[in-house]
């Protein structure tokens, strides 16, 4: 969705939403893939973990371990996945710009609004992974999916496993961020 988006600087001096809009339809494909593979992402693990406890199928004492595992693996992968986008030179040019912009505006937000964002993201996250598990079949899978997510990226919200990604890929790209303005 980067590459994709980033490809439409010029068309986005013309009609700003077009960017946003194209990122946005393309970005649920990460979560439809991390879901039907089987993985997990630290935003729908806290859903996932608390029905758990309330269930009793887990005791409490297990969700620090739980969010830790889910934590550090996402930033991993998303910091791997980076590298490798940077190592494959598809962080370049147009993607490079977008991945500057994205990566400075995130570290320059309002600390408030941003976790404010990041509550509304995980509510829609915890929607398209809910609706994942009920659908019967792969259409209603990529469906229940699909517009949770691309609801939250159209609106703004905050990401953390896409913040993981992005702000490196955007600092990989000459991004004036700091390892400490990620954390």
């Amino acid at each position: 969705s980067m590459v994709v988006a980033g490809g439409l600087a010029d068309a986005a001096e013309a009609n700003p939403t077009i960017q946003t809009f194209v990122f946005a339809a393309l970005f649920p494909v990460n979560l439809l893939i991390i879901l039907l593979s089987g993985g997990i992402l630290y935003t729908g693990t806290s859903a996932t973990v608390a029905a758990a406890v309330y269930e009793r199928k887990t005791h409490w004492i297990n969700i620090p371990r739980t969010f830790s595992v889910a934590w550090i693996g996402n930033f991993l992968g998303a910091l791997i996945f980076a590298l490798l986008i940077e190592y494959c030179d598809m962080n370049e040019n147009l993607t490079a710009d977008l991945a500057v912009k994205v990566a400075e505006k995130k570290i320059k937000a309002d600390f408030l609004k941003t976790t404010i964002k990041g509550v509304g993201c995980n509510w829609m996250v915890c929607m398209a992974v809910f609706l994942c598990g009920q659908a019967q079949d792969m259409t209603g899978k990529m469906v229940g999916i699909w517009f949770p997510i691309s609801a939250f990226v159209a609106i703004g919200f905050e990401h953390i496993p896409a913040n993981m990604f992005m702000i490196p890929l955007g600092m990989l790209a000459g991004a004036d961020v700091s390892v400490l303005d990620m954390l």
